[in-house]
């Protein structure tokens, strides 16, 4: 006979809802990158992911990140 085991729960990981950029936050992006803003500073001010901010850099082709 087979023995069960107790799983732990997964821990799931909290998802954030997904945000359109509007003219503004795309202004603001340019604004930063022509700054060179450090991405976590511009991440906590926009309360945007760092992966999110180098993507839509890289949609615009704006410097963004390290190694500029």
């Amino acid at each position: 006979m087979a023995k069960k085991t107790k799983r732990a729960a997964k821990k799931t990981a909290k998802r954030g809802k997904r945000r359109a950029w509007t003219a503004g936050d795309v202004r603001e992006l340019r604004a930063h990158s022509k700054a060179k803003t450090p991405v976590a500073k511009i991440s906590k001010q926009t309360k945007r992911t760092a992966g999110a901010l180098r993507q839509k850099a890289l949609e615009l082709g704006l410097p963004l990140g390290h190694r500029r």
